[in-house]
C-alpha cells in the first residue's frame, strides 16, 4: 500500500513540479537587461517616484509639463527621470530612472510596467538599454532593449530628463 501512494504521488505532483518549471524564471541578468517578475503589475509613475525621490503626480506624459525648465533637459544624468511622450502605444506616456550612462547614445534605465501582457508588465526591470536615435543627439526618440527577442524594440518619442 505504501508503494502505491508513493507512486500515487509521484504521478500526481511531478506534472505539477514541471509545470512550475515552465513559468517564467523568477529572475534574468543579461547584459543589457537585469530585473526580477513581481507578483502583480506596478504602474511606472509610483515605481519612478518610489526610486528617484522626485514628487510629481498624473500621468507619466504630464510630468514633463508639471516640472520647470531649469529643472529638465536633454542630457542624461544619473537619477533623473526620462519621459517619453502620450503617443497610441503609451497613453499616459511612459517613465523610466537612469542609472548609468553607458556613452552619449546610450544609457541603463530602472524602471516598470513594460510590456503588452500581465506577464512583461509585472516586471521590474533593474537595468534596460535604452538607445538614443535622434539626429542631434538630445534623446527625442529613442528604442528600449527587448530582453525576449534579444534585440532594441520599436523607437518612441521622447520629451527628455527630468533632473533631481
Amino acid at each position: 500500500m505504501n508503494n502505491y501512494i508513493h507512486h500515487a504521488l509521484i504521478f500526481f505532483a511531478l506534472p505539477l513540479l514541471l509545470a512550475g518549471c515552465a513559468t517564467s524564471p523568477s529572475s534574468f541578468n543579461t547584459p543589457n537587461a537585469s530585473g526580477y517578475y513581481a507578483s502583480e503589475p506596478m504602474q511606472c509613475v509610483p515605481y519612478a517616484r518610489e526610486i528617484s525621490g522626485i514628487s510629481i503626480y498624473g500621468d507619466a506624459y504630464t510630468w514633463w509639463y508639471q516640472t520647470p525648465d531649469h529643472k529638465r533637459g536633454t542630457l542624461p544624468k544619473k537619477g533623473a527621470i526620462l519621459v517619453l511622450s502620450k503617443s497610441k502605444k503609451l497613453s499616459r506616456g511612459h517613465l523610466a530612472v537612469v542609472k548609468e550612462i553607458i556613452n552619449p547614445r546610450k544609457i541603463l534605465v530602472e524602471h516598470t510596467n513594460w510590456g503588452s501582457d500581465f506577464e512583461t508588465r509585472r516586471v521590474i526591470y533593474k537595468t534596460m538599454m535604452v538607445e538614443d536615435l535622434s539626429i542631434s543627439n538630445n534623446w527625442a526618440r529613442v528604442r528600449f532593449w527587448n530582453k525576449d527577442i534579444n534585440a532594441f524594440g520599436l523607437p518612441y518619442d521622447a520629451y527628455g530628463f527630468i533632473y533631481k
